[in-house]
């Protein structure tokens, strides 16, 4: 089996949490700016934050920086016809990913999961960042206090080449289906498109070392999931893991249990709102194997939980977009960065003890044996209508 973390070294990576830091730091990168902007977003808000984004791609490509946006159909089904407008006034180049086209998307609902999950983003291919915030703005309509609680990665060094790389290609691959075919002046835009930055530029900046594993329908269908199962199966202490959407396989859960069993501190810190009903209660299925076997469950109410993190032995961090669910795991392009440092892991792991401690609650083992039976039915019955779902699109014998 191929490796799937191949690390670079020599890189600086700085740990954004939530959008209040990460959108600063987003609009400082793509006002200096030079030559190429690539931002592939899942989904592009009509809010506050939208516009700032927009507004600050607007300013990049009117002073000649190549400026690409790429969108997802479904995430970003509503984009504003307004950022349209001015962002194609400006000159920004906006694709989107397999549009949603109803009611056709519901007689293709197979090929429709399969969604451009990713949040990368390339500056003049000398910075990068990864993570897994949306362009939306941080705090819910019913959490106005609290953001959503979500991470992203800034990142300098030879590993900003490599994101520039995933995401230019992506460019191509979408700019072909949309317009290549039918539009004589398509050749020349893939020229402009695949200028390489020069090398030296994000070589040698910082001491860490980083990986980008991504998720895609041919060679990398497994690759994010191999390099968690690797993690888990190499952990000797402590195993956390951050994640909105829980629902993993059975290979994955077989996994957090081996390593519980051989000793080592499993906690999962997951969604504690209901956001999606179905996706909420099924996943509760599976919390009586995991409490069973000594393994730590804590549910995040303080605010909507979004992020897609983890830390292993306090030396190896993931921050990424990918859940652990059939739809991130199985069908979306998606996009982790893992880093093999104990400084970046270490800060990653005092934020996520933080947010367990502040912003938890956790989940007794003796009191899930005890809840109602009208609960326990609808968390089965959740349970049951997922599998059919699972089953029913082809994933039965990875799940």
């Amino acid at each position: 089996m191929r490796e799937p973390i191949a690390y670079l070294e020599a890189n600086r990576l700085t740990l954004l949490r939530n959008g209040e830091q990460y959108f600063p730091a987003l609009v400082e990168a793509i006002d200096a700016a030079t030559e190429e902007i690539f931002i592939e977003v899942y989904i592009f808000a009509d809010d506050e934050t939208g516009s700032l984004i927009a507004d600050a791609l607007a300013r990049a490509a009117a002073r000649g920086v190549s400026t690409h946006l790429l969108i997802d159909g479904f995430g970003s089904h509503d984009f504003a016809p307004r950022f349209r407008e001015a962002l194609g006034r400006a000159g920004v180049e906006v694709l989107v990913f397999r549009p949603t086209v109803w009611p056709r998307a519901l007689l293709r609902l197979h090929t429709g999961l399969r969604r451009m999950h990713r949040k990368l983003v390339s500056i003049d291919g000398r910075i990068a960042f990864a993570g897994g915030i949306n362009v939306i703005d941080d705090y819910e309509v019913d959490a106005p206090r609290e953001p959503r609680y979500d991470y992203a990665v800034r990142i300098e060094g030879p590993l900003a080449s490599r994101v520039r790389a995933e995401t230019a290609r992506m460019w191509w691959r979408v700019a072909w289906a949309t317009i290549g075919r039918r539009w004589p002046g398509f050749r020349a835009l893939l020229r402009r498109a695949s200028r390489r930055p020069d090398p030296a530029a994000s070589a040698g900046r910082g001491t860490q070392r980083a990986a980008l594993v991504v998720r895609d329908t041919l060679r990398h269908r497994y690759d994010i999931e191999r390099a968690y199962m690797e993690l888990i199966h190499s952990a000797r202490e402590e195993v956390v893991i951050a994640n909105a959407y829980f629902f993993p396989s059975r290979r994955f859960m077989r996994a957090l249990v081996h390593a519980a069993r051989r000793g080592v501190r499993v906690v999962l810190l997951l969604q504690g709102r209901v956001e999606y009903m179905l996706q909420h209660y099924a996943s509760r299925a599976l919390y009586g194997p995991l409490l069973h076997d000594g393994i730590r469950i804590h549910e995040y109410h303080r605010a909507l939980l979004h992020a897609k993190v983890a830390v292993f032995d306090r030396r190896v961090a993931c921050v990424g977009s990918s859940n652990i669910d059939p739809f991130s795991l199985f069908f979306a392009r998606e996009a982790n960065v893992f880093v093999d440092d104990a400084g970046f892991a270490g800060e990653l792991h005092a934020s996520l003890a933080e947010a367990i401690d502040r912003g938890s609650h956790p989940v007794p083992r003796r009191r899930w044996q005890r809840l109602a039976f009208l609960l326990k039915l609808r968390i089965w019955a959740s349970y049951s209508i997922a599998r059919v779902l699972i089953a029913f699109f082809g994933l039965g014998r990875r799940l």
